[in-house]
């Protein structure tokens, strides 16, 4: 198939971007590289635009005779979002409007859509399940799940074919050393806590040490980048193959602590981490952690990298050497 990858010069989408290529798929990457990488483009032609343009989208889909599109372009930060969350509203929600809406004037069947654990908020039960309540806690939640119901009603309308995958927290580097992690700023943990070992930072700041929780520390299931990309290759197969449109969750059932993330970290690198202890952030839940269990059984799909200390590991070969 001829995939269009928005969002493909990041961290995600360059990794599914391989992935996609190794599986025989040819890749067409759209970024305004506000964010993404020209060093990250490395398998197949690139668009340079932003997803607003609404005509840029539409003739990309036409020109390279594009048959499906993943959706990674977006704004990620939760703490952000609680601060701005116009921002995340407009390039979230209107600019995935334009996407979909240049899908069906391009006559662009399918769709894989970005989506986040966010959506859940605060979980009455963990692991999580995908029948559990959406209530998110912050705008960056309601962005995702917004469009999640959005394409719902495309899907019912105009007859766009989907899958949301809602991601725990994507997390390690390739193992070829092709790619990895790269935020400025830096805001997911693995890496944030790398630096302070490397002395690339100062410290680490824990926020928040008073959760109901083993250490007090917050909980989140880790899953390595490369099996969150083979997740969405196989998620665009299951739709090829005529699979029913629905949401995912993608992540390894396995739950852990910041502290247990600092620890694996100092041990990997052979030394003590520096760290700060901060309150906690305004829409961070105490615990996150999936139940896979569908996109297991619907696509086929598991962890292949599924340990703390295999995930931690490849980041840290990725930013000692970068």
């Amino acid at each position: 198939m001829r995939v269009l990858v928005t969002g493909g010069a990041g961290y995600i989408g360059s990794h599914t971007a391989k992935a996609l290529a190794q599986a025989g798929h040819e890749v067409v990457v759209l970024d305004n590289f506000s964010g993404g990488h020209r060093w990250a483009v490395k398998w197949g032609p690139c668009v340079e635009g932003d997803l607003g343009d609404a005509a840029l989208v539409t003739q990309a889909l036409k020109t390279y005779g594009i048959d499906a599109v993943l959706h990674f372009a977006a704004s990620i930060q939760v703490g952000e979002s609680v601060r701005d969350p116009k921002k995340y509203f407009w390039n979230n929600v209107v600019n995935t409007l334009r996407l979909l809406d240049a899908m069906l004037a391009a006559g662009v069947p399918h769709i894989v859509f970005s989506s986040s654990a966010a959506v859940y908020g605060n979980p009455e039960r963990v692991p999580i399940p995908e029948a559990h309540p959406t209530r998110p806690v912050n705008p960056y939640g309601d962005t995702k799940l917004m469009m999640e119901r959005a394409l719902q009603w495309y899907g019912a309308a105009y007859g766009i074919r989907w899958a949301a995958l809602r991601y725990f927290n994507a997390a390690g580097a390739d193992p070829d050393g092709d790619l990895g992690e790269e935020h400025d700023p830096e805001s997911h943990l693995i890496p944030l806590v790398i630096l302070a070992a490397l002395g690339r930072t100062p410290y680490v700041e824990v926020f928040g040490t008073d959760y109901d929780t083993p250490d007090g520390t917050a909980i989140r299931d880790y899953i390595h980048i490369v099996d969150l990309a083979d997740a969405h290759v196989k998620a665009l197969q299951y739709l090829a193959r005529g699979g029913e449109s629905r949401a995912l969750n993608l992540g390894t059932g396995e739950g852990h602590t910041v502290r247990e993330v600092i620890a694996s970290v100092s041990k990997v690198s052979g030394g003590p981490v520096p760290v700060r202890d901060a309150p906690r952030r305004a829409g961070d839940p105490p615990a996150l952690v999936a139940d896979p269990a569908q996109a297991t059984s619907l696509l086929g799909w598991k962890p292949r990298y599924a340990g703390l200390s295999e995930i931690v590991e490849s980041a840290w070969k990725w930013h000692k050497k970068s």
